[in-house]
């Protein structure tokens, strides 16, 4: 009986596995534990994690005739409103229940039919033959934090809930709901999130069109923003 009791243990438990899987093992022994997170683009069909930053959105080749330009977001009542109002420079996303649309250039542009958001900058350019803008959406949990990393160009956040903190080798800052931040290119950065909310932002990264999106860095975060 003591036998047939410890066969049944053994294969309730190879059952178990299988229906489960090593993937969900895996999370399961990982628990306590958050991997930095990175600013992935999720392939058209791919079901996007809860948790993470995501690159939603991409104009290529721009030149700009400044050192310094503006990022305008603006919120539009349907995508169709905001396409009709998108210059060819322009980005639409759908994100956080809204239509956004942003646009690049002087303090002083003005985009008919939305609603204006905030004018971030002045965002200052490395110099380059031309530019990519990338929109990315980010969804943090607290205590989440990124990888230590560095864009090749400046980067910009407006942020919709929560509390983030950017660390930087010269500085520790924090910014809530419906304010923004800025970093300027080439400089070491690490965001956590701060309090205990989760965090969502929207992301503008304007880098040189011949480097990536953003590349790991060395630099050690003192752990200000803990």
């Amino acid at each position: 009986m003591k036998s047939s009791r410890a066969l049944l243990s053994i294969v309730s438990a190879m059952a178990l596995v299988s229906l489960l899987g090593s993937h969900s093992l895996a999370i399961a022994e990982s628990t306590g534990t958050v991997a930095p997170h990175t600013c992935v683009v999720v392939v058209p069909g791919d079901i996007r994690p809860e948790f993470g930053c995501f690159r939603i959105g991409v104009v290529k080749n721009l030149k700009f005739n400044r050192s310094m330009v503006y990022w305008h977001l603006y919120s539009f009542p349907s995508r169709a409103t905001a396409d009709a109002a998108r210059t060819s420079s322009g980005i639409v996303v759908e994100e956080d229940g809204r239509v956004w649309l942003s646009e690049f250039g002087s303090r002083n542009i003005h985009v008919r039919g939305g609603r204006s958001v905030a004018a971030i900058g002045p965002l200052r350019l490395v110099p380059a033959d031309s530019y990519d803008a990338e929109i990315a959406y980010s969804v943090m949990r607290p205590s989440d934090h990124s990888r230590v990393h560095t864009h090749s160009g400046p980067e910009a956040w407006y942020v919709l809930t929560g509390i983030q903190c950017l660390e930087t080798p010269d500085s520790s800052r924090s910014a809530g709901p419906r304010a923004t931040m800025t970093a300027a290119a080439n400089r070491p950065m690490e965001l956590r999130v701060a309090g205990t909310d989760v965090a969502r932002s929207l992301t503008l990264v304007i880098h040189d069109s011949t480097q990536e999106f953003g590349t790991a860095s060395d630099w050690k975060p003192t752990g200000a923003c803990r």
